[in-house]
């Protein structure tokens, strides 16, 4: 796949903004970071200091050029706030309710299945699954519920 390179050419407006933000003082580091990077690498006809190599601005605001790539990126396919501002985190998967929390301590306190000596979380979120308390569940998660009811599968009797 061929290399694409980002050309970022700022109005006067965007300029004056990225200036103030830089200037500012109150706005996030990586914010400010990403406004210094678009001024330094800016190539529009309002750029008033001559233009630095990206291997220089790179080493001046101790990021990788990478980083730099990535800014002007989202700055000419989605625009300026989109390349100063943090992108939305994704939303966390729905937790599971005391319903389900019943269910699970419920079977980790019963016999463990025939030709194991006791539940590992492992086996404990398969068969979850399969009585259908819920989709999906991994071992993990298992563990997490199980410790926040005190309910440890290492304890020599648990219930």
């Amino acid at each position: 796949m061929p290399k694409v390179l980002y050309r970022v050419t700022l109005t006067r407006e965007e300029r004056a903004e990225l200036l103030d933000i830089s200037r500012n003082g109150h706005r996030a580091a990586r914010v400010v970071l990403n406004a210094l990077v678009l001024l330094a690498v800016d190539q529009g006809e309002f750029q008033e200091n001559p233009k630095k190599p990206e291997q220089e601005v790179a080493e001046v605001l101790n990021i990788t050029q990478r980083s730099i790539n990535h800014i002007k990126e989202r700055f000419v396919e989605k625009g300026m706030n989109a390349a100063i501002e943090r992108a939305p985190r994704a939303a966390r998967g729905v937790g599971y309710d005391g319903d389900f929390e019943a269910h699970l301590t419920a079977l980790a306190c019963s016999k463990a299945p025939e030709g194991h000596a006791r539940w590992s979380l492992r086996l404990l979120a398969d068969r979850v699954v399969k009585l259908q308390y819920a989709n999906k569940i991994s071992h993990e998660t298992v563990r997490q519920i199980l410790k926040k009811t005190s309910l440890s599968l290492g304890k020599g009797r648990n219930g």
